[in-house]
């Protein structure tokens, strides 16, 4: 079940399974103030630094099956935030639709592109150093991304030109993405409508 609230770009979703109860609440226009707790705390240090960089509020209360491993809390918490941010933005009337944003992490270079599109795609070039940042597998970066990208149904491209240490490289990711997100979400109040030739996103 979700709420949406069309004039402060705002939603809410619950889910829960066999495998995982999350809440999760997305404003787009809030001021980057996050509480979140789940069972993975290197992912609360990253959706911290993406609400932070990417000036939302963000609330997420999760629980998952992490005595097998974090898989399903990432991607269902990737699930959450891609249906609240594709509900908050409505009919994406007035917004830029299109960003691309290079963010440094001391030695690591991450990019991500994004067109908010109503057509889900996802591409991802990242080689770690490591499989593992303390606990956490590095592939499951590209799980939440993917299933990020999936429900908000954007186009989202995510490049990591170079890095040496893992968890910058990470960062530098998550940092790009909250950026991104902002910048193409952003009312320009030169577009009438929506901006498509199509009429429609």
């Amino acid at each position: 079940m979700s709420t949406e609230n069309q004039s402060t770009r705002q939603a809410d979703v619950s889910r829960k399974t066999n495998e995982t109860n999350i809440q999760l609440a997305f404003n787009v226009d809030g001021t980057g103030i996050s509480e979140i707790e789940t069972d993975v705390p290197f992912l609360n240090h990253m959706l911290d630094l993406f609400t932070k960089h990417g000036h939302f509020d963000l609330n997420i209360k999760a629980q998952g099956d992490i005595e097998i491993d974090d898989h399903h809390t990432v991607e269902d918490i990737g699930i959450c935030l891609g249906q609240t941010l594709r509900e908050a933005l409505g009919d994406k009337r007035g917004i830029k639709r299109y960003s691309s944003v290079f963010i440094p992490m001391d030695e690591a270079l991450a990019q991500v592109v994004i067109d908010i599109s109503n057509r889900p795609h996802f591409e991802y070039r990242a080689e770690y150093p490591s499989n593992q940042v303390g606990s956490f597998q590095t592939e499951l970066v590209h799980e939440f991304l993917w299933k990020f990208a999936l429900e908000a149904r954007i186009t989202l491209h995510v490049i990591v030109h170079y890095g040496q240490n893992t968890h910058h490289m990470i960062e530098a990711i998550f940092k790009a993405l909250g950026r991104a997100v902002d910048e193409a979400t952003t009312i320009d109040p030169r577009v009438t409508g929506v901006p498509s030739t199509k009429g429609v996103l």
